[in-house]
């Protein structure tokens, strides 16, 4: 059955203020049979992380209000997620922004554009590396 399925391969929170990144991310991993939460707003996304319970969080840095470097500080210093892996999706190239990622607790960076296939790739060898259960 397909629940098994998504029970089975995990849940994937997205947080990045571009609906239109969201939405492809959403139906590429869902297509893939992963359950996943977008979530548009960084401030929001804090709350997601604690409620859905996601095996990975894929992060955008540059958003308004609360970039992502926050976002991860934060989830960091919450028990309730401070082990969820955490995949930076940026547009940010810089060796100075991929050390500021891992440096607040990031766990893998991917610069925009990305592949899907690629992105799906990340997600399948987090989940099988991560001491997080599905």
């Amino acid at each position: 059955m397909l629940g098994d399925k998504i029970a089975k391969l995990g849940r994937i929170l997205v947080i990045d203020d571009e609906p239109e990144i969201t939405e492809i991310i959403k139906a590429y991993m869902s297509n893939a049979g992963y359950e996943v939460e977008v979530e548009n707003q960084p401030q929001n996304g804090l709350g997601d992380a604690k409620n859905f319970k996601p095996n990975v969080i894929i992060l955008d840095i540059q958003m308004p209000f609360m970039d992502g470097y926050e976002v991860c500080s934060q989830l960091r210093a919450d028990p309730d997620t401070a082990e969820t892996p955490v995949l930076f999706l940026t547009g940010k190239d810089a060796r100075e922004d991929q050390g500021k990622a891992f440096g607040v607790g990031g766990d893998f960076y991917i610069k925009k554009p990305f592949s899907c296939e690629r992105l799906l790739q990340m997600v399948k060898t987090i989940m099988l590396t991560s001491n997080k259960p599905a």
